[in-house]
């Protein structure tokens, strides 16, 4: 089921900075806001009613979770139209069934032991493997594909990507909430997810392809994995699409906060491409470092501070976006890139208002509401 010889012929035939977006929604009911698991209603009468949105409907691990997906996009913009588009059906499809789109990274409240895993070869796969780690994952996330071409600039790509992915996570928190209670985590999501499976995280700097090629030969040929998804680094290089996939974000309260961080990861990846292309000097951090500012990440989000390895010094971590974007100048601007993030990130609105007195579920409707009125509506690009 690894095809490594595909894989690379996937990368060769791949064009740099195509992009395609994958956001994952909770299923609520309308009233009570708790999770229902009607995924499966949802995606078999899709195609009665689009099959646009029929065909970029898929499941992720649980049946109170569905996912859509931009496909291809020959840049950031297109697959931005073609989100749009179908983020509009989405939620004028579930409100015709009466159910609710959520779009933070946790439910606040939910019992995962209620939660039933959706039937599919894979995740009977992914159940079985993992028993409790994965009954224990009811998490909503985006991911951004980056179309690179040549395997071997993915992979080094990835390396260069590896001090950035604490930062990308402690501007999406947005799961502040679990279990019904103020976890004081800015990114639960990343504690029961990242945190638990296996080969997720920050990945080791593989250094090239035949690395790389070597790690998950060795995965397959010892039985740890029949698949390379089973591989569920924060970033990787995803064979089947010749991209390299950033998946350590929480998911986004407003469709303005997804796109603005989606075009920040293109950015980044880009970036890290142009660096490639010119051979500009770079330092694999160990692991070990890297891990502080992730923990960092986890918990103070954009209200702590994290490391500057280059300086061995602190720095406020509301100074990250301008960072990134000092970083990516060269290439927003050939792009046409200027993400447009907001202030406060959805965990600080929510962390203020429970701080403030609001309830949890006052919090939670508040984002439900945020989601539909920015989600729902189909904007022209």
């Amino acid at each position: 089921m690894i095809d490594l010889d595909g894989a690379a012929e996937m990368f060769a035939a791949a064009s740099d900075l195509t992009v395609g977006l994958e956001e994952e929604f909770a299923l609520l009911d309308p009233q009570t806001l708790d999770l229902v698991q009607r995924f499966e209603e949802l995606r078999d009468s899709a195609a009665e009613r689009s099959p646009f949105l029929s065909e970029h409907i898929a499941g992720e691990l649980i049946s109170s979770e569905i996912e859509i997906i931009s496909g291809r996009g020959a840049n950031l913009r297109h697959a931005i139209a073609h989100q749009r588009k179908l983020r509009g059906e989405l939620f004028a499809h579930a409100a015709a069934h009466d159910v609710a789109l959520g779009a933070t990274a946790t439910h606040p409240w939910a019992d995962y032991r209620e939660q039933r895993i959706i039937d599919t070869e894979h995740y009977r796969r992914v159940e079985e493997g993992l028993k409790y780690v994965a009954w224990r994952n009811n998490t909503f996330s985006l991911h951004v594909h980056v179309g690179v071409h040549d395997v071997d600039r993915a992979v080094r790509a990835c390396d260069r990507l590896r001090p950035v992915l604490p930062l990308l996570l402690a501007l999406s928190a947005s799961s502040p909430f679990l279990d019904g209670r103020a976890s004081g985590l800015h990114s639960s999501r990343s504690q029961i997810f990242t945190r638990s499976f296996p080969r997720c995280g920050i990945p080791d700097a593989f250094g090239s392809w035949v690395a790389y090629r070597a790690y998950i030969e060795l995965l397959a040929r010892t039985n740890s994995i029949v698949e390379f998804t089973q591989v569920w680094w924060s970033v990787r290089p995803h064979f089947s699409f010749g991209t390299v996939e950033v998946r350590v974000c929480d998911m986004q309260s407003t469709a303005a906060e997804s796109e603005a961080l989606a075009g920040l990861i293109v950015a980044c990846v880009a970036q890290a491409l142009r660096d490639i292309d010119e051979n500009l000097p770079f330092t694999d951090l160990p692991g070990h470092l890297l891990e502080e500012n992730m923990w960092r990440a986890i918990r103070h989000g954009l209200d702590g501070r994290m490391i500057d390895f280059d300086r061995g010094a602190e720095y406020p971590s509301a100074q990250i976006a301008e960072r990134l974007l000092a970083w990516t100048a060269p290439v927003r601007a050939e792009l046409d890139i200027e993400p447009a993030l907001p202030e406060r990130n959805s965990a600080q609105r929510q962390r203020a208002m429970f701080d403030a007195g609001a309830s949890m579920r006052e919090v939670y409707d508040a984002t439900v509401r945020e989601a539909r009125e920015s989600y729902a509506e189909e904007v022209k690009v």
